[in-house]
């Protein structure tokens, strides 16, 4: 009884992981086929002169919109049957928007350091507005306190002059 429950469990188990083979090889292939169908695609817009075998992306006028030139060790053709379904001749405008795409991305990338240099130049110019001021504040302070030490002085000179004058009418002569 034992027996027989141990060999159907790992019967089921065999069963098993052999659907999950299957499915794990059909998840590869399909996943082969994207990538290279996203590839192509994208590689319409690139041109290389016909007959140039060695280039390794397809050319339009070869007849290589899919970029299959023979079953890859994964897969084979019949494998990716619906690749050339799926392919709309209207390619070069999705490259040519990959592209587009690519140069968009640059130009976001300079904007942003310039946006940073910028955003520190700024910063610069605010600190030397902020020591501007602060010197300007010093400058009033030290005027005003001239000022200050100016009248004092006035009033301690008025005051000994007061006092001088005060002295030389009670001294009698």
């Amino acid at each position: 009884m034992l027996s027989r429950l141990l060999k159907e469990h790992q019967a089921k188990q065999n069963e098993r992981k052999e659907l999950q083979e299957k499915r794990r090889r059909e998840a590869i292939t399909a996943a082969t086929c994207l990538t290279e169908a996203l590839v192509d695609h994208l590689n319409v817009g690139y041109e290389h002169p016909p007959g140039d075998s060695s280039s390794p992306y397809p050319h339009p006028e070869l007849g290589h919109w899919q970029g299959l030139q023979g079953p890859s060790p994964a897969r084979s053709l019949s494998e990716c049957q619906s690749l050339p379904e799926t392919w709309d001749p209207r390619g070069p405008s999705v490259a040519q928007a990959y592209v587009n795409q690519r140069k968009l991305d640059r130009e976001v990338k300079t904007l942003q350091a310039q946006a940073a240099q910028f955003a520190k130049q700024t910063g610069q110019w605010i600190g030397m507005v902020e020591n501007f001021n602060q010197a300007l504040k010093e400058i009033g302070d030290v005027e005003n306190w001239a000022r200050s030490i100016e009248l004092d002085m006035r009033t301690i000179a008025t005051a000994l002059e007061y006092v001088y004058k005060g002295q030389l009418q009670s001294a009698p002569s």
